[in-house]
Formats: C-alpha cells, sequence, structure tokens
C-alpha cells in the first residue's frame, strides 16, 4: 500500500520540496495553516507545550489537521529533529486528492487514527 507522501509524490510530481535544518521549526502550535507536509526523508517532532508528543517518521504526513479545521490553527509545534527534506501540499490541491483520490483520503485517516491511538496509549 502507498504511503501519503508517496500518493502526493504520484499526483504531484514537481511538488514543492525544501530542506529543513535540524531544530528548524516547521510551523508553530496557534499558526494559521494554510499547507500540510509530506516528509519525504528524516524526522519531525511534534511539541505541545514543551514536551515532543510525537515523532513524524519518513513517508508520514503532518500538519493536515489545519486544513480541516475550521479556524485552520496549529495544534502543535512542528521541529526538524534531523535534517529534513519536506513537501508541501496547499488546501486546494490537498482537497484535490481527497475527492479524486480515496486512497488518498484513506490514508490521511489512517495517519489520524495512528496518531489519536498513539496519544490514547500515552495518558
Amino acid at each position: 500500500m502507498l504511503e501519503p507522501s508517496d500518493v502526493i509524490d504520484l499526483f504531484f510530481n514537481h511538488i514543492k520540496t525544501r530542506t529543513v535544518a535540524p531544530k528548524e521549526v516547521i510551523f508553530r502550535e496557534g499558526d494559521s495553516g494554510e499547507v500540510m507536509y509530506a516528509l519525504m526523508k528524516g524526522t519531525v517532532d511534534l511539541v505541545i507545550k514543551d514536551q515532543v508528543i510525537e515523532t513524524i517518521l519518513e513517508h508520514d504526513v503532518f500538519g493536515e489537521g489545519a486544513l480541516v479545521q475550521p479556524e485552520h490553527n496549529r495544534a502543535s509545534t512542528a521541529i526538524a529533529r534531523t535534517e529534513c527534506e519536506i513537501g508541501e501540499l496547499n488546501k486546494e490541491r490537498f482537497l484535490f486528492l481527497v475527492q479524486e483520490t480515496p486512497l488518498f483520503a484513506l490514508e490521511i485517516i489512517r495517519s489520524l487514527s495512528n496518531r489519536l491511538r498513539k496519544l490514547k496509549h500515552k495518558s
């Protein structure tokens, strides 16, 4: 089964990517979120109140929650743990993929479900 970042790559061969240095903040809790990210290489920590709540691994996505919430606010701070290559997917492309590619939508739901399950097991 394709990972969400692989699906993004298939549909958008020229997706905007960038390299992020270790310890660089990708976004901050409370920021307005206009894009989601596909982690092509590296690891990213999601932090709330100075505590790492999850580490995102290669071929997963993060930041998608801001695209589906009415206020579009970030729920956590994303900090590169290692040098990362991330792809950015704006809201319009995200909605297109959700509408036209059920596999992509299922993979986003899987990613969010896994994140929620991990948080439940921590508490």
